[in-house]
């Protein structure tokens, strides 16, 4: 999985900064924009944040383009509906080499990933005499598995991501969403660090668990973890052991 945040709103902390002094105060966002400080502006941030008043962070977008995630995990993805979607489609492109996805337990288990390998092989193979015989790509593709990795181009708002952040970087999410919102976290953090300060899970942005008897009882240590985060891309590392041990 590759995650990179390929564009964003230029200075999202100012912009957000700007939309909140415009909410109170008597000069407009211009006027403002003349004589912005930057630290006063970190400070609105963080309490508005903290507030739970999360409608000016909407101001600031994020586009990142992913590329070799499951097509399970751009269904998932996808039921976020305050975002822009663009995914690489398995109508216009003809798939000569079907790569996929192998989930981390399969991986692990030798007689699971014989049987996985070999039915993803016996699905390239009969996606490629489909195709040979005539059958457009579009309909030769009912063939494929929900492991096929896909490619898409994501656009969210600041709100939006930290509401995707609380569900999915959850240890309840399922593994691969969780890498990638933890990737994404990972990329923003690095570009506003202000407004994502004290993102990740529910736990993190609460500070209690609303899973009840589902928690995974590690409340302490995850939060420890996020809140230590730098957007540093080596720090994946850490947020994927949570979930191992």
């Amino acid at each position: 999985m590759k995650v990179k945040l390929i564009a964003h709103t230029y200075d999202p902390e100012k912009i957000v900064g700007i939309s909140a002094y415009t909410s109170i105060s008597e000069k407009g966002p211009i006027a403002k924009m003349e004589e912005y400080d930057n630290e006063k502006g970190k400070k609105i941030i963080k309490n508005l944040v903290s507030y739970g008043h999360h409608s000016v962070i909407e101001h600031a977008t994020f586009t990142f383009g992913v590329e070799g995630i499951s097509r399970t995990c751009t269904h998932q993805l996808v039921r976020h509906r305050i975002a822009s979607y663009t995914q690489q489609s398995q109508r216009y492109v003809k798939f000569t080499d079907l790569d996929y996805v192998t989930p981390p337990t399969i991986q692990r288990h030798e007689e699971a990933k014989k049987i996985f390998h070999e039915t993803m092989k016996k699905t390239a193979e009969a996606y490629q005499k489909l195709i040979d015989i005539g059958i457009p790509p579009e309909d030769a593709r009912f063939v494929f598995s929900n492991a096929a990795k896909s490619n898409i181009v994501i656009t969210m708002n600041a709100r939006e991501l930290l509401h995707i952040f609380r569900l999915r970087c959850c240890l309840r999410a399922q593994w691969e969403i969780r890498e990638l919102a933890n990737r994404m976290l990972l990329e923003v953090k690095k570009i506003a660090p202000t407004i994502f300060e004290n993102a990740g899970p529910n736990c993190v942005q609460l500070g209690y668990c609303p899973e009840g008897k589902f928690s995974c009882g590690k409340i302490q240590k995850i939060t420890e973890t996020y809140k230590n985060l730098k957007g540093d891309s080596d720090e994946i590392k850490k947020l994927i052991a949570l979930g191992e041990d």
